[in-house]
């Protein structure tokens, strides 16, 4: 019998969250965001999904775009760091791939690569993030001299990226909202600024394209709830079962270091799941687990392979019983919460070893 542990993928899910993305913003173009193997939920699946809806991809490197088109995924696929090394642009331009320039040395690279079709670049506009591109200034400079190789370039797009359109507090949001206006207009250039929170949130953000990612695998994005009228739907539920019960008495330890004591005589199930498969061992005792559908507290250190749960309030559930770690029933959000980090690093820290089974239909 193959270890219980499964990350259920609902494909069904999937087109739902990006139907929401699209209709939340009916004038833009929705490139749907599949780096990080899609949020660990796998890219290729995820990218065969939503083929005939989504008129773009978009990765984080050279290689995951490789593996989607050597999948047979023909649509227009963004690498959004642009390239690492110069020679990379010959592989860029057999693949047909669109790329973010954010550096002197990518537009030189661009401007001087012998390609036999122009290539599609997307300019980063250094908006207030201070990670990746250019100054306004610099900016409208670079544009220029992008303009001026239509030898080249084609298709030249603004694209900047929003440090908190997560938040409540919107001054630095409409800080760098305003900057990229000024330089929208200036240039008269089609954007592509809307991440998650603000497709979900900020329509002023909707330009010719959206990005949408960590909202389609069923995440909040947002620091708050979601309005009341957007209903995402978890993509991955990770599943297993109880291999084991434990009957201890009052004040026995659990796991390693003790850290969790019985305060009653206790039933403790031990679940086939660890930090070995990328649930996070920072899990506070308390962290909710969802064990035949029942909302049990986590208890004691999550170890490598297992981690411990108390159900002494459930008399029946047993050897077998089904777990649910996350997903349906049980947000990525919440469980994310009590371990001090936040859903994406929970669904991309999903590791290899770990199954993933996809479905479609009920």
């Amino acid at each position: 019998m193959a270890r219980p542990l499964i990350a259920d993928i609902d494909l069904d899910a999937l087109r739902h969250n990006y139907a929401i993305a699209s209709e939340l913003a009916p004038g833009s173009r929705s490139m749907a965001v599949i780096k990080a193997n899609a949020y660990g939920h796998g890219a290729v699946a995820c990218a065969q999904a939503l083929e005939s809806a989504a008129p773009a991809f978009a990765v984080a490197s050279l290689e995951e775009a490789e593996s989607l088109r050597e999948a047979g995924i023909q649509r227009p696929i963004l690498l959004l760091e642009g390239i690492f090394e110069v020679e990379e642009l010959a592989r860029v331009e057999a693949l047909q791939l669109w790329q973010v320039v954010h550096s002197d040395w990518q537009l030189d690279a661009v401007l001087n690569h012998p390609a036999a079709q122009p290539l599609t670049v997307w300019l980063k506009l250094d908006s207030g993030m201070h990670r990746l591109g250019y100054d306004p200034e610099s900016f409208v400079d670079r544009w220029a001299r992008l303009k001026a190789a239509s030898h080249r370039v084609r298709d030249i797009h603004l694209i900047s990226h929003f440090a908190s359109a997560d938040q409540s507090d919107t001054l630095q949001f409409e800080r760098q909202r305003r900057l990229i206006d000024h330089v929208r207009q200036r240039l008269d250039a089609p954007v592509c600024i809307a991440n998650s929170p603000a497709t979900l949130t900020r329509p002023r953000t909707h330009g010719q394209w959206n990005r949408p990612g960590v909202m389609l695998y069923g995440s909040n994005p947002l620091e708050g709830e979601l309005p009341a009228d957007i209903s995402l739907k978890p993509v991955m539920t990770l599943r297993s079962r109880l291999i084991a019960v434990q009957s201890l008495a009052d004040g026995e330890p659990v796991g390693y270091g003790a850290r969790w004591y019985t305060s009653r005589p206790s039933r403790i199930g031990v679940v086939a799941a660890g930090y070995g498969d990328g649930y996070d061992r920072h899990a506070a005792d308390g962290t909710p687990i969802l064990v035949d559908g029942h909302r049990c507290p986590l208890v004691g250190r999550v170890s490598m392979d297992m981690l411990t749960v108390d159900i002494s309030h459930l008399p029946d559930a047993g050897i077998g019983s089904e777990v649910v770690l996350w997903g349906r029933g049980l947000s990525v959000d919440e469980v994310a919460g009590h371990c001090n980090t936040i859903g994406y690093t929970l669904l991309t820290g999903l590791l290899p070893r770990v199954p993933r089974r996809y479905h479609e239909g009920a």
